[in-house]
């Protein structure tokens, strides 16, 4: 099967030398290592690295109030000397400014948007008002693996495939399908259903990871994907990594397992699971927005333009 969709919008391509933002839209963090280790990785994938004003605030579990994390935000989107916009953490916090955002510079100046966990909130946004391609991949403070840093830049700078690599998936239901990639972290995609920054579910090859929740959450979350009809919309299904679950001493051997086969039954395209993504030290780059295709013989890959 094969959705019916309209192009999106890529950002430049990341070259040598790209000016790239590092702010904290979400959560803190832990202090100046923490920023250090963005710079540096930033230069090392040959960008330079502009530290926003708050970048190292923190009021409780927030970067700083939501003003001046939205202020640090819509500074980057508007900086015509600013190329890419790379989250420094995920945490929690992104969608309390999402209603705030000047879609509408990015709109006329797209430029890469790369995190992952909580950034779920500013991809669907984003993509909802502004219909721009951005990135769900390692946020700047992560520690990179050789993995990570090439699916990055094939998905930023290189323009090659970022499913490239040793990932052997594990199929739990076959079938072939092409769509839009969509989705990022559960928890986001299930708060954010009903709102206008809902993730398109039609047609979607929807990518699902989450971190720090037990069974019966995801149970639950699941279960309001197949409730609400979502899952019945989309082309197909990636299952990421579900880590740091908690105590599942009560829980039967392999439940995530059964969830997953579960959710499986209401899509109508093909499902797969262990996907490097999510909170992992081997991550591939999501290019949310564009089309991709899952089949048996080939993986993941990007669709063909």
């Amino acid at each position: 099967m094969r959705a019916q969709v309209s192009a999106p919008i890529t950002p430049p391509a990341l070259a040598v030398g790209a000016r790239v933002a590092l702010l904290s839209p979400a959560g803190p963090l832990a202090g100046d290592a923490d920023l250090e280790r963005a710079e540096h990785n930033a230069r090392t994938l040959g960008w330079e690295p502009l530290a926003y004003p708050h970048a190292l605030a923190r009021e409780g579990y927030l970067a700083g109030d939501d003003a001046s994390r939205l202020a640090d935000l819509n500074a980057a989107i508007r900086d015509q000397r600013v190329d890419a916009i790379w989250c420094l953490r995920g945490g929690y916090g992104a969608m309390r400014v999402l209603d705030a955002i000047d879609y509408d510079a990015l709109r006329r100046a797209p430029k890469a948007i790369i995190g992952y966990s909580d950034i779920t909130a500013l991809h669907l946004a984003v993509r909802a008002r502004s219909g721009i391609v951005s990135y769900h991949g390692p946020t700047a403070r992560a520690v990179l693996t050789p993995f990570s840093r090439q699916s990055l830049l094939c998905a930023t700078s290189h323009g090659c495939d970022p499913f490239a690599g040793n990932a052997p998936l594990t199929w739990l239901q076959e079938g072939t399908a092409a769509g839009p990639l969509e989705g990022g972290n559960l928890a986001l995609v299930c708060s954010l259903l009903g709102t206008p920054y809902s993730a398109r579910f039609d047609g979607a090859m929807l990518v699902l990871e989450d971190v720090n929740e037990p069974l019966y959450r995801i149970d639950r979350m699941l279960r309001q994907l197949i409730l609400s009809g979502a899952l019945a919309r989309v082309a197909g299904l990636c299952f990421g990594a579900f880590t740091d679950r908690g105590d599942e001493s009560d829980a039967a051997p392999r439940s995530l397992d059964i969830l997953f086969r579960e959710a499986a039954m209401h899509v109508r395209g093909p499902v797969v699971s262990d996907v490097p993504c999510g909170h992992v030290a081997d991550q591939w780059t999501f290019p949310l927005g564009a089309g991709a295709e899952l089949s048996r013989s080939r993986g993941l890959v990007l669709a063909s333009p």
